[in-house]
């Protein structure tokens, strides 16, 4: 059972909980209560996950060694790196880690760890756009796009992800062309999220727009929203030379770490057969590990080829991207 605490314990120390682990989540309780439902009725270990939606780097530094938290769980390679630079993780060493995710997409210091991917897709009208006419992410800022093309904001975490793979690709002075290709090609200001932009479709607003490809599956299961999710095919742009941008959810062990045995066996499952399931059925997402298998709905997408970037190498861009962004002015 998935017990939601405050974590009231952040003003004072107190003795470690054998059977308990702590997590600090950017991910809504929902969307991780079958996992921590599974894990602790295969293992007995009970699992406190307390919500942080913003400031979570902040949060761990002030606590500092007083810290509950064992493990934070994010969205974003983004929100990632932000933890990273706060110095409030510790690497961790694990065979099972190592041969469950690909190398691309964890930390080449052990300090985090992909637990799913979603993949950066293109929304596209069935009635205005022909198959095939969508190819790789560097046309999407050609003129034939021009006045078609919807998006969220620019310096979205989803967007500036994209755009620094685009600075590993090619480079920064390529990467500033594209965003302003990209830009000329608006239909509108950048608004809303990746849902609102397949809503803009259906209304006729534009004709294709980026998203993550889990916001269909989220949009299907939404009756009221099922009318304009099926308005849209789902195409995967590749780089011209790679593959599909993908991004992760991930899991990294804090410096504190009071329970820190049980945390990594909850990292280990995570990476195992059994989370990776349900990850792939309930939240439309990509396994990571090898050999298990995506829903059938998100297998009804269509197959593509991941771009193996790692992650790491594009988040280390993250400053120039946005900095392009503004530059561009592109959300103006």
């Amino acid at each position: 059972m998935l017990r939601l605490s405050t974590l009231a314990l952040l003003a004072c120390s107190v003795p470690a909980l054998a059977q308990e682990i702590n997590v600090y989540s950017h991910r809504q309780p929902e969307l991780i209560q079958p996992l921590v439902d599974a894990f602790t009725a295969e293992t007995g270990i009970a699992v406190n996950v307390a919500f942080v939606d913003k400031g979570m780097a902040e949060r761990l530094q002030a606590e500092g060694d007083r810290s509950p938290a064992d493990l934070v769980l994010t969205v974003d390679i983004a929100r990632l790196l932000q933890i990273v630079e706060a110095d409030v993780l510790q690497p961790v060493q694990s065979d099972v880690l190592e041969a469950n995710i690909p190398a691309e997409l964890r930390d080449p210091n052990d300090l985090w760890f992909g637990l799913t991917s979603r993949a950066r897709i293109v929304y596209a009208s069935k009635d205005r756009v022909a198959p095939g006419e969508v190819t790789t992410y560097e046309d999407l800022a050609s003129d034939k796009w021009k006045g078609r093309l919807c998006t969220r904001s620019g310096l979205h975490d989803y967007n500036v992800a994209l755009l620094g793979a685009m600075v590993v690709h090619h480079d920064e002075a390529y990467a500033t062309t594209w965003a302003e290709g990209l830009k000329a090609n608006l239909a509108r200001k950048p608004d809303g999220g990746d849902r609102d932009q397949v809503k803009a479709i259906a209304a006729g607003e534009c004709d294709i727009a980026l998203g993550n490809t889990y916001y269909m599956g989220q949009m299907l299961a939404d009756p009221e929203q099922v009318p304009a999710a099926e308005s849209v095919n789902i195409v995967f742009p590749t780089f011209e030379a790679g593959g599909t941008h993908l991004n992760i959810s991930g899991v990294a062990m804090t410096k504190s770490a009071p329970n820190r045995e049980n945390a990594l066996k909850f990292m280990e499952w995570l990476s195992g057969d059994t989370a990776q399931k349900i990850y792939a059925e309930t939240n439309y997402e990509f396994p990571v590990k090898a050999g298990v298998e995506r829903s059938e709905l998100v297998k009804s997408w269509g197959e593509f080829t991941p771009d193996t970037t790692p992650l790491a190498a594009i988040a280390a861009t993250r400053g120039a991207a946005v900095k392009i962004m503004e530059t561009v002015n592109f959300d103006g």
